[in-house]
């Protein structure tokens, strides 16, 4: 049960019946009214803006309204134990233990899907998509992490989820890879230097793919690139792909679809979309306006084929060819989309680098386009990883040439820690990985916390001589009266709204960042039996009360549990 649901829907309700009382006529399926949870030191479970919203759309004032519903919800809703008016109009509400106890027990032992909202959608998510030019690096970690978590949280939230990546393996960036390679097998087989040559490749892992290539063809002539260039395009990117893809294992990440360039190109993609566009009237030949901050009088004027974005929220139209003709890389963009909609998806998400803010745009408008306003795409920017240590920049080894390998990352500090920590902040804001803080093993590292928590809990059944995958029967929970234990009964009940709020926002940071607050409460509530007797569980002579607790504790572990499975990271029995 998701308590704020479910005491919105108890509002609700109660508003309908009792609107001539509070002398209001608009409602409007009191769109806009919210249950959240209030500031910590305000010492309530929920807080509700309904007075504002009805007093603006009534013309009444929100202070002398709320003071009506304080009342009407003290003499009408059993479940609230205390409200009190704060600020402009917000009702902060204290719900009955009755109430939070009910929420507990509705916690099901083994049940997989407590909190899940239960959509049935379907999503394709396209991440990483990194140029199969040489191995993942730490630049493509986060997007790599947010993207496979998302799709977990959606999956576990009863959606149909596809989770694809796309090839770009045609261009001028691929054309520089083959011959990059294509030097390294001279160097290796007839010992010529690699040129010092605009936009090669020099790092050494092409040295490893050529070594790759040389070793499987010992007997073929690779004297000629022309000749070559084929066969090294295939087995350079094939090599290149199963490098990446071994990266990504590394984090636990595995793909369901991989979408290659070549086959928008192979096809002809980019016609087929742009006839259907022009058949809707959403391309035509003209003329595109002077960039920002270019001067109209230098602004040279060109007739092209232009997509006009503008009709879908963008705020210029688009060109689909260069001045020499040949497709832009909008226009590939927009035979790959095409094909997404053609897959029937309800739902796209993007994940994108953060020097692609300004993209977005142009593609949501022609997703729009593609599917007549049906289909609904996400673009959400991942923002930079900076890396610390000491306080300092921390620069790892380097040898793919200018980046740092996203596998070093992973072999430095483990999987988990890797996985957790990236998504533990919004990606809308830059990321400090701090290597002192996610290999300390205190509270100040947040995956260690809660990690530390469910092998403690372990542990305690242990002890106990109990199977922590048993269900408890005949449990007493009104022998629960400590505020400690209350508190994390709350805390508890807030996981469905955070899967919620998670998943709608597509917010993924919302969860480590819960699972870290409920690990909190229970190693303070942990520590509290090493300092008063009447708090232990082990050697504690009430029994019922013992298996109250026990009860409590294993609600705790199941909410930990669920969360580092959607996060994949690993629920630990020990440390």
């Amino acid at each position: 049960m998701n308590i704020f649901e479910h005491h919105l829907t108890e509002i609700k309700d109660l508003i309908l019946i009792k609107k001539s009382i509070l002398k209001i006529d608009q409602i409007d399926n009191l769109n806009g009214v919210v249950l959240e949870v209030p500031p910590e030191h305000f010492n309530y479970d929920l807080s509700c803006n309904i007075a504002m919203v009805l007093g603006k759309k009534n013309k009444i004032n929100p202070k002398t309204l709320a003071t009506n519903l304080k009342n009407i919800f003290l003499d009408n809703l059993t479940s609230f134990s205390e409200v009190d008016i704060a600020g402009p109009g917000f009702l902060n509400i204290k719900l009955s233990k009755s109430a939070l106890l009910n929420n507990i027990n509705s916690i099901l032992d083994n049940s997989s899907d407590y909190g899940a909202i239960k959509e049935n959608e379907s999503y394709n998510i396209e991440f990483v998509s990194a140029n199969p030019t040489g191995p993942m690096h730490v630049g493509h970690c986060r997007g790599a992490i947010y993207g496979d978590v998302l799709a977990n949280l959606l999956t576990f939230n009863g959606n149909k989820v596809t989770k694809e990546y796309y090839i770009n393996d045609y261009g001028n960036q691929i054309n520089n890879f083959v011959e990059s390679v294509y030097f390294r097998i001279l160097e290796i087989k007839h010992k010529k230097n690699f040129p010092n040559k605009e936009n090669l490749y020099p790092g050494l892992y092409i040295k490893d793919l050529a070594k790759e290539i040389i070793k499987d063809n010992s007997n073929k002539d690779f004297s000629n690139l022309n000749n070559n260039f084929e066969f090294l395009k295939k087995e350079s990117l094939k090599k290149s792909m199963a490098i990446i893809q071994k990266d990504l294992r590394l984090l636990g990440i595995t793909h369901d679809n991989f979408f290659s360039e070549t086959e928008i190109v192979e096809k002809d993609l980019v016609k087929k979309a742009i006839k259907i566009l022009k058949e809707k009237n959403f391309v035509e030949e003209g003329y595109l306006q002077p960039p920002k901050g270019e001067n109209d009088e230098n602004w040279k004027k060109t007739k092209r084929l232009v997509f006009k974005s503008t009709l879908f929220g963008d705020d210029t139209d688009r060109a689909l060819k260069k001045n020499d003709g040949s497709w832009t890389y909008f226009a590939n963009d927009v035979a790959y989309h095409m094909d997404k909609v053609n897959r029937n998806y309800k739902n796209l998400i993007n994940i994108l680098g953060a020097d692609h803010t300004g993209y977005i745009k142009r593609i949501t408008a022609a997703v729009s386009a593609l599917s007549e306003n049906k289909i609904k795409l996400n673009c959400k920017v991942c923002q930079l990883v900076k890396l610390y240590k000491s306080g300092q920049p921390y620069k790892m080894s380097k040898r793919a040439g200018d980046f740092i390998e996203l596998k070093d990352l992973v072999l430095a500090v483990g999987k988990d820690a890797v996985r957790f920590m990236m998504v533990y902040r919004n990606t809308d804001s830059q990321l400090d990985f701090d290597f002192d803080i996610v290999t300390d093993k205190s509270k100040d590292n947040p995956v260690f916390y809660v990690q530390y928590a469910t092998a403690r809990i372990n542990s305690l059944f242990r002890k106990l001589k109990l199977n922590i995958n048993e269900e408890i029967l005949d449990v007493d929970l009104s022998l629960i009266k400590d505020k400690h234990e209350i508190n994390i009964i709350k805390k508890i009940s807030e996981w469905p709204h955070v899967i919620d709020l998670s998943s709608k926002n597509l917010e993924p940071h919302r969860i480590p960042y819960y699972l870290y607050e409920l690990s909190s409460y229970f190693h303070t509530y942990w520590n509290m039996g090493k300092n008063n007797d009447s708090f232990k569980i082990i050697d504690n002579k009430n029994k019922e009360l013992v298996k109250a607790r026990i009860y409590l504790i294993k609600k705790i572990y199941f909410i930990l549990e669920k969360g580092l499975n959607i996060l994949n990271v690993a629920v630990l029995k020990e440390m």
